[in-house]
């Protein structure tokens, strides 16, 4: 008996060399050690083009829908492999003249469709998660565009800042000389000097703001101590204002969409391999039996078919029915939401345009000429110094404002960009 039980084994082999084979690999992917993804940028000039090839090279949530994606064509593999057979075995009667001696190889038949049901549900998952894929890729180069870009404007306020400062010591020394030279009061070069102390602060709070963005940039891609240098970008070069009927018709391929649509087809696959359980499968049976008391060698033939009297998968084929209902009403409700956000992101980047536009036409040219006659005349002795710092502080608030602006604006953009998901060719960027 042992003897043809090895045999059927060694049979099983022969028939499908492929298992040892599925084994050693199996045996060798356990051994393979994760790698850490942390990669630190170079300490030099980071450009966006640059920034956006470690996020992808890197992120982590990243890299997880890239491991999902490769998990799932596992199970595209599993769902079409065919049930295994069964060796069964009996004896009675363990005294050798009397033994009866059985073994049957049992053969599992699938009925109704549930392998090829099984293979389009598997097929329907690996689907979402090549759109779960593209849709994180969307997420991530929005969320480095908006890191970066914010970087590049925290730039912008230190060196303004920077030159706040300048300013306020030439405007400290020049009151201090006029108090020597008894043109003004000492009050004024007290004004002066808290102005001086004031605007320092400033530069403090934007000089953690830097730090602070530069840290939220790096940390895209797995390193929390920023090593470049500075990023090299045009700020000032705003997004284009598409209209909203162009966005609304390329709203269609957004991965968001193509996800939850995927998402009804996979669970309406699922329908379909529950309504497959619904026919049992069959049981085919072939062996032999060796009764030794008349030495009599016999074949048997079986076939085993459960009835579907009370179980026919009735609960399971509700429950998919239901959630693919469910999909469908979250395929609704994501489009209403996609739909919004690119509107409400659209009205933000027209409103951040039109904000910059005066800023540059208007109110930035007038804040320098106002800063710059109330600068000689405090000189000439023809306004007083507080006349100066108001008209100082004017010039800064609407810098600051400007550089605001333009955030707003790229911000705006990036979240366009990130829920219609098409990347556009990074080789164009700098």
């Amino acid at each position: 008996m042992m003897k043809l039980l090895l045999t059927l084994g060694l049979a099983a082999i022969i028939f499908n060399p492929s298992l040892a084979l599925e084994m050693k690999s199996l045996g060798n992917n356990e051994a393979i050690e994760n790698t850490t993804l942390r990669v630190i940028e170079p300490a030099a000039s980071l450009t966006l083009k640059a920034a956006l090839e470690l996020a992808y090279s890197a992120n982590a949530a990243l890299s997880t829908a890239k491991r999902e994606l490769e998990a799932v064509t596992g199970s595209i593999l599993q769902a079409g492999l065919l049930p295994n057979p069964r060796v069964e075995a009996l004896i009675e009667d363990p005294r050798p003249e009397n033994r009866l001696t059985a073994v049957y190889v049992n053969l599992p038949l699938e009925l109704g469709g549930k392998r090829p049901a099984r293979v389009a549900a598997a097929e329907r998952r690996l689907d979402v998660a090549s759109a779960e894929l593209n849709a994180m890729r969307a997420e991530i180069r929005a969320a480095v565009m908006v890191a970066f870009f914010d970087v590049l404007v925290a730039q912008e306020r230190f060196l303004l800042t920077q030159g706040l400062v300048e300013l306020s010591q030439r405007a400290t020394t020049a009151a201090s000389k006029r108090v020597t030279a008894g043109k003004i009061s000492p009050v004024e070069e007290t004004k002066a000097r808290v102005a001086e102390a004031s605007v320092r602060v400033e530069l403090s709070q934007a000089s953690t703001s830097l730090k602070m963005a530069r840290k939220r940039l790096t940390a895209i891609w797995g390193n929390a101590t920023p090593r470049f240098e500075r990023a090299e970008g045009q700020v000032e070069t705003l997004p284009a204002l598409p209209a909203l009927k162009d966005l609304t018709a390329r709203l269609a391929n957004a991965p968001g969409l193509a996800r939850a649509q995927l998402e009804v087809d996979r669970r309406q696959a699922l329908v379909e391999v529950e309504r497959s359980l619904r026919i049992p499968d069959m049981t085919v049976s072939l062996g032999g039996r060796r009764n030794a008391e008349i030495g009599l060698n016999q074949a048997l033939l079986g076939v085993s078919l459960p009835i579907p009297i009370f179980n026919r998968n009735q609960g399971n084929i509700l429950e998919a029915l239901r959630r693919t209902d469910k999909a469908r009403d979250e395929l609704s409700g994501t489009e209403i939401r996609l739909h919004n956000e690119i509107a409400q992101a659209l009205e933000r980047l027209n409103v951040a345009r039109q904000e910059i536009e005066v800023l540059q036409q208007e109110i930035l040219p007038g804040a320098q000429n106002a800063y710059d006659a109330a600068t000689k005349g405090f000189i000439m002795g023809k306004f007083s110094f507080l006349e100066v710092l108001d008209a100082q502080r004017t010039l800064f608030q609407a810098k600051s404002q400007y550089l605001r602006a333009l955030a707003e604006a790229h911000r705006s953009a990036a979240e366009i960009e990130r829920v219609l998901g098409e990347t556009p060719d990074d080789s164009t960027l700098r």
